[in-house]
């Protein structure tokens, strides 16, 4: 595998005491979310506004296991078929009534989005048939066996057909091949609160890119009253400005406090939580006999595996999450962390830049090269200091890198048209499980298909 994982890195979020009587929640986002619509890009900044607004059939407690969201209940019926059984009484924020049909329309849609940097393909590719057998009953057959299917359903959001223009009657094809679906809206018609209709706790009131996302409480919610009547989302990309905003009061909680700034802000009496996350960083190299951003030699050296591994063992992992990272965070040896389902226990890679120096030079590399290293600076907790120490150290070994730092949106536009020969990035497995970073990162880009929607290195192996 070409994928390159680094320090596992936790998540974070500061929060203040707010007045019991505050109808008001105010949140300094790191970024913002790309697009209104839940079925555009598998970013966790996306995610995690999204989830407020839109549900899926199931949903996912705080480890991460499987529990019944729009759906109340299923069963595998036979090795290819599901039957789910939905909740009845639920209500979209048009007032329209949840069924099977917006379920119908809503994976009908998923390979009818133009243009996603991550798309959802990998969850509806598998699908063979979806029917309606009544309004609140749904029988999903796959193409082979698939086990991890309500797993996989969480990410999935439920989108209301009649708010956008869905035909009285859907009708399931594979991979987009549907009936009656009406002209669909792509992502930037869903920055409106008209088409943005989910049946979540809180409906959208705006979306202003570069300033605030607002969302409000939707009283009929059908899992009760949500705690907020309002809540204000601002991007505050810089760590700064970010952390003056929660001490004088603008916001009443941010998430990834610089990691220097935490005793500060614990001393003006705010709390910190902290919790080791899902999400590994990671390095992906591009595996094309033409790449990019290579020079002091002929071709591409990263397709040698011995060059792979020389750059492995060449970064000192426990370093980084020590100094960088200030202890927040942990060496990663695979793409998820154990004891995660799939997970298989694999020791991270020792530090050892003698036996890099070796490996370069046996690949025909003695004297190194140079190499392009893209990374966001603004997505991750230290993305661009982190890329920086991997700089330096790879220096050591001969191989002399150039940080190319750029805003997420900027970066996540070129990672994805191959602009890297090595690039910088994170994963957060949303199923809960290895398969997530399997079919996104690892496998074979199929635009057909919808697998490797994320694998911007075109690693693939046959076997």
């Amino acid at each position: 595998m070409k994928t390159l994982t680094l320090p596992l890195v936790a998540g974070f979020l500061l929060t203040t005491a707010v007045p019991l009587a505050a109808q008001q929640l105010t949140i300094g986002l790191k970024s913002e979310a790309t697009s209104m619509d839940p079925q555009f890009h598998q970013l966790s900044t996306n995610i995690q506004v999204s989830k407020n607004i839109f549900e899926a059939l199931t949903t996912q407690d705080a480890v991460q296991k499987v529990t019944p969201g729009l759906a109340e209940s299923w069963e595998a019926v036979d090795d290819t078929t599901w039957r789910f059984k939905l909740r009845e009484g639920v209500k979209f924020h048009n007032g329209s009534d949840f069924a099977a049909r917006d379920v119908v329309y809503s994976f009908c849609r998923v390979p009818l989005v133009q243009n996603s940097p991550s798309a959802y393909t990998i969850f509806t590719g598998g699908f063979a048939d979806v029917v309606a057998e009544d309004d609140h009953t749904l029988l999903i057959r796959t193409k082979a066996t698939n086990p991890l299917l309500p797993t996989e359903l969480w990410s999935l959001a439920i989108l209301s057909a009649d708010a956008l223009g869905a035909e009285e009657t859907v009708t399931f094809g594979p991979d987009g091949a549907c009936e009656g679906m009406g002209d669909v809206p792509q992502a930037p018609a869903f920055n409106a609160p008209e088409l943005a209709v989910g049946t979540g706790p809180y409906r959208l009131e705006s979306y202003t890119r570069g300033a605030e996302t607002v969302v409000t409480r939707f009283d009929d919610y059908w899992g009760g009253t949500p705690a907020w009547e309002r809540v204000v989302m601002r991007p505050i990309t810089s760590d700064g400005p970010r952390v003056a905003a929660l001490l004088a009061g603008d916001v009443d909680l941010i998430e990834s406090p610089p990691i220097q700034d935490i005793p500060r802000v614990e001393q003006a009496g705010f709390t910190v939580v902290d919790a080791l996350s899902n999400r590994v960083i990671y390095l992906h190299m591009l595996q094309q006999e033409e790449a990019p951003g290579i020079g002091g030699v002929e071709g591409n050296p990263l397709l040698d595996p011995r060059v792979r591994e020389a750059i492995s063992i060449s970064i000192n992992r426990e370093a980084i999450t020590e100094r960088i990272m200030g202890g927040y965070a942990e060496a990663a040896g695979e793409l998820l962390p154990p004891p995660m389902f799939g997970t298989s226990g694999r020791a991270v890679d020792a530090y050892d830049p003698e036996r890099a120096k070796e490996l370069l030079a046996e690949a025909g590399y003695p004297d190194g090269f140079t190499l392009v290293l893209g990374t966001p600076n603004d997505r991750y907790i230290n993305d661009e200091q982190v890329a920086q120490a991997v700089a330096q150290m790879l220096a050591r070994v001969g191989i002399q890198i150039q940080v190319d730092a750029s805003t997420a949106s900027q970066f996540f536009s070129r990672r994805n048209a191959l602009e890297f020969p090595m690039y910088l990035a994170g994963w957060g497995a949303s199923s809960g499980d290895m398969s997530s970073p399997l079919k996104s990162l690892v496998a074979t880009y199929d635009a057909d298909t919808g697998m490797g929607p994320t694998n911007a290195g075109r690693y693939s192996n046959p076997e």
